[in-house]
C-alpha cells in the first residue's frame, strides 16, 4: 500500500483527490532580499533548477519565480528511494512602484537566482545645487 492510499484512507478523502494535491503542491525557495541606495537584490535558493526550466514573469507590480527540479535518473538505473518528491518551485513578491521592472537582470549559478531590480529615476537618490545670488 502506498502512501497515498494511507492519507486517504485515514483522512476519508478520495485518493484521487490527494494524488493531486501532491501534483500540484510546489516547494516556496527561501529569498534573501537586500536593498542598498539603488536598488533591491533578490537572491532565491533553487537547487537543481536548469535554466530553462526557470520562469521569470514581471505583470503590473508581481514578480513570479517558478521553477521545475530536472532530476533524471541515468539510463538503465531505477530509483528506489526518492527523499525529493516535490520537483516545483513557485514564489511571487509584490515589487514597489520605486521599483524600475523594466531593467530587471537575472543571473542563475550554482542554484542560486539572483536578480538586480534597480529603483526607477524618480526614486534614485540626487543631489540638488543650490545656487547663491
Amino acid at each position: 500500500m502506498n502512501d497515498i492510499q494511507k492519507t486517504s484512507e485515514s483522512s476519508n478523502v478520495p485518493a484521487r483527490s490527494v494524488e493531486r494535491r501532491f501534483t500540484d503542491a510546489t516547494l516556496t525557495p527561501p529569498v534573501d532580499v537586500i536593498e542598498d541606495s539603488s536598488g533591491i537584490t533578490l537572491y532565491a535558493d533553487l537547487p537543481g533548477v536548469p535554466r530553462d526550466k526557470l520562469h521569470l514573469n514581471v505583470e503590473s507590480d508581481v514578480l513570479t519565480i517558478e521553477g521545475e527540479i530536472d532530476l533524471s535518473v541515468p539510463e538503465g538505473l531505477q530509483s528506489s528511494h526518492t527523499e525529493v518528491g516535490l520537483g516545483r518551485f513557485h514564489r511571487t513578491f509584490t515589487l514597489s512602484k520605486e521599483l524600475d521592472t523594466e531593467k530587471i537582470s537575472a543571473e542563475l549559478a550554482q542554484g542560486v537566482l539572483k536578480l538586480r531590480i534597480p529603483k526607477a529615476e524618480h526614486a534614485q537618490p540626487r543631489r540638488i545645487n543650490v545656487q547663491v545670488n
